[in-house]
């Protein structure tokens, strides 16, 4: 099986079933001289593990991080990163009905199809439970992008839950008030909708979609390529492979289809030095006025904030009745899907697409040679022979 490797410079390998021994990653290209902190890792898979609110799954995980590899006194070393997470509370007795007949709208039949056997413990490998992993690897990108000299902001939040759709916030209110409540809603009035909305799908045994809104300050301009390696095209590969995702936009995204190029189109002026300081520019550079391409014009970062949104299905495992057809007797069967499931994705999706979108922007930062891909301290091409891979940083 193939698929398991995101990123072509950082690259993120990852393994393991939902109800396997454990998850695990090995992230490669990181560069030597990160202090890692391995806390700030566990902060993220805080934020993803399962069991944090009523809203979520009631499954017992810690998703405890171990790190072993790749570090050497609290400094990364050049070499691969290897993290595992263990499943400590998997119940696989609860999938045996489902061995044979698929549950609806999930990919037990597909799966089958493609192999011939599978991993039928809680979904396997098809499983939400892998992004484990890929906050993992953001945790530890993030904290590449924070170790070089740029100052990027990445945060997401939930815009909207079935019909309920949150206000217009500032990227300054998302920062603050996004993890104030269980919805990870920036709009607290809409947030206490969400969560009642949740809250009485929950009830009649039922799952309800939504999106979530994210957006990337301090991105440098001239990240990208024209076609199969624009930027927003391996933004949508990273979104797109978070399960159940159905759409991803950026910019004015489905609602340019009603726009005049007249007023889609963005003029440019220049950078006065004192207008434009969401942007990565210098005075005198040209500089478009608005962004309703989301940062992005040929595929390329124009050094204005990166905005999309990304829209999740309902969860398809839910307790009510449905059918299904057994291809081992050949009969059509009546199923109930029983176990721990969330009835909504997007809240514990926030950190999964912020680590998304982490893992793509350093992914380019490194292809355009911003970082150094061997060390974090160091010019481009530059050694110094002082630096001892085993002590802290050179001051």
């Amino acid at each position: 099986m193939n698929g398991n490797r995101f990123g072509r410079l950082f690259q993120v390998t990852t393994y393991g079933e939902s109800h396997g021994e454990a998850m695990g990653v090995t992230v490669s290209g990181v560069p030597a001289g990160v202090e890692l902190d391995q806390q700030a890792i566990q902060a993220q898979l805080d934020r993803r593990k399962p069991g944090q609110s009523m809203i979520t799954t009631s499954r017992g995980e810690p998703d405890e991080v171990t790190i072993n590899s790749g570090i050497q006194d609290g400094y990364t070393t050049g070499t691969p990163i290897g993290m595992v997470i263990q499943n400590k509370d998997a119940r696989s007795g609860k999938y045996e009905p489902y061995v044979t007949a698929p549950r609806p709208s999930h990919g037990d039949y597909t799966y089958s199809a493609k192999f011939g056997t599978r991993n039928w413990g809680g979904g396997g490998r098809s499983s939400a439970r892998e992004t484990v992993n890929w906050v993992a690897a953001g945790a530890v990108a993030e904290q590449v992008l924070d170790a070089s000299p740029y100052d990027i902001e990445i945060k997401a939040h939930v815009n909207r839950i079935g019909d309920v759709e949150a206000g217009p916030v500032t990227f300054e209110e998302i920062l603050e008030q996004s993890e104030e409540n269980d919805v990870r809603c920036a709009d607290p009035e809409a947030a206490a909708e969400m969560q009642e909305l949740i809250e009485e799908y929950q009830r009649e045994g039922d799952s309800i979609g939504g999106s979530i809104y994210f957006e990337c300050r301090g991105v440098p301009r001239g990240l990208g390529a024209p076609r199969f390696d624009s930027f927003p095209a391996r933004l949508g590969q990273a979104m797109f492979s978070i399960p159940a995702t159905t759409a991803v936009e950026y910019g004015l995204g489905k609602e340019a289809s009603a726009a005049a190029g007249k007023d889609r189109n963005e003029d440019w002026t220049f950078d006065d030095g004192e207008s434009f300081d969401h942007v990565v520019s210098e005075a005198g550079d040209p500089v478009p006025v608005g962004n309703d391409h989301g940062g992005l014009q040929g595929g390329i970062t124009t050094g204005e904030p990166i905005y999309g949104e990304a829209t999740w299905h309902a969860p398809t495992s839910i307790p009510k009745k449905q059918r299904s057809a057994d291809w081992e007797t050949g009969e059509e069967k009546e199923v109930q899907v029983v176990g721990r499931h969330d009835p909504v994705l997007p809240p514990r999706a926030v950190p999964v697409v912020e680590a998304m979108l982490t893992l793509t922007v350093l992914d380019f930062m490194l292809l355009a040679g911003r970082i150094n891909p061997d060390r974090v301290d160091g010019a481009v091409g530059e050694y110094d022979t002082e630096y001892h891979p085993s002590s802290p940083r050179n001051e």
